[in-house]
């Protein structure tokens, strides 16, 4: 059976799809590529970095950037691998491929549907990412399965022993998996990944989300004990509600043991609104987990500095690496969202 190893395990590398102006980033892509620049250089520091580039000349262009900014860092130039595949957004998470681990330990790619959460976005090309990249040789020997699943990397959270957590509603959504039921998609998930016991939540929901209430923004693994979760003491923010709720569906979860989960709650910085007054969704459990690190999405508030010790609490062998977010958050989502892990046995090519 294949196992979905926890993002904490040991990695081969980060995926990232670049920005480009044919993206939503176009009227901000200065700031944005400046986030995605930054984060290259975070996660190249420990592991390598395999980006996405929409075409040729950004390939070629990036190639100059990135290499020169590793040489002045004093990092390694073979950290950089670069690959050319048309893209209709920048969410890793939600398009790129998920690694599993076979029973020799080898690692394998499965590449679920991606429809733009529910057909709300145009995404064809996106959902053609990872066909092209491992048809390409980038994924090195790695065999590729295809699931009609419908799932993002964003709806789903592992402890790396075969427990899922996720919220019911973004899997169940008729306008991703019509006709699934809980029971077909569970079985799905048992094949492709090695899950045999699913958390479901039914709460739980960030303003300004377009995803339905994707995991990776509400509560997170850092270990097979314990969840860190968003969380509002404010009973007047909007979210306030639905994250009590989400709470004390998190108090009742039980690990296979049969005890229940340590909880670290997370605080939820005061409100970012878009241009036309609407909130954006974010949050500190958008964290990536990487070789020695731990990189936390920051906005420039007084709660980041809470997030930023409650995470070093929990992981003291890594360092904690904030990353200016603002930039990113103006499209709804944030570092977690952009990125996609590999575990060591992934072999990565280009």
């Amino acid at each position: 059976m294949p196992r979905l190893p926890a993002e904490w395990e040991p990695q081969q590398a980060v995926m990232l799809t670049w920005p480009h102006a044919g993206t939503d980033w176009a009227a901000q892509l200065d700031a944005v590529e400046a986030v995605y620049r930054r984060l290259t250089c975070l996660v190249a520091a420990r592991e390598s970095v395999l980006i996405v580039c929409a075409d040729a000349a950004l390939r070629e262009r990036l190639a100059d950037e990135l290499t020169a900014m590793l040489d002045d860092t004093g990092l390694p130039r073979g950290r950089l691998r670069l690959c050319i595949a048309p893209s209709d957004d920048t969410w890793t998470r939600d398009h790129g491929p998920i690694a599993v681990l076979d029973g020799n330990g080898r690692a394998r790619l499965v590449d679920f549907r991606f429809n733009g959460w529910g057909d709300k976005f145009p995404a064809a090309r996106d959902d053609a990412i990872t066909a092209s990249l491992h048809k390409s040789g980038c994924f090195g020997p790695a065999p590729l399965q295809r699931s009609e699943l419908v799932l993002e990397g964003g709806a789903i959270d592992t402890d790396g022993a075969g427990t899922l957590l996720a919220v019911r509603r973004t899997l169940l959504d008729p306008a991703r998996n019509p006709g699934w039921s809980e029971t077909h998609i569970s079985a799905e998930l048992r094949r492709r990944l090695g899950i045999d016991r699913l958390l479901w939540l039914d709460h739980g929901q960030l303003s300004g989300d377009d995803t339905d209430g994707h995991i990776d923004t509400l509560a997170r693994f850092c270990d097979a004990e314990t969840i860190f979760h968003a969380a509002s003491d404010d009973p007047t923010d909007p979210d306030h509600a639905s994250l009590t709720a989400m709470a004390a569906e998190l108090r009742a979860l039980r690990r296979r043991d049969g005890q229940p989960y340590r909880l670290v709650p997370l605080p939820q910085p005061a409100p970012i609104l878009d241009e036309t007054g609407q909130r954006l969704p974010a949050g500190y459990a958008n964290f990536l987990i990487i070789n020695g690190a731990v990189l936390v999405p920051v906005y420039g508030d007084p709660a980041d500095a809470v997030a930023l010790a409650r995470l070093a609490d929990l992981f003291p062998d890594r360092a904690i690496e904030p990353l200016d977010c603002r930039a990113l958050i103006r499209q709804g989502g944030s570092l977690h969202c952009i990125t996609m892990q590999f575990p060591a046995a992934l072999p990565l090519s280009g």
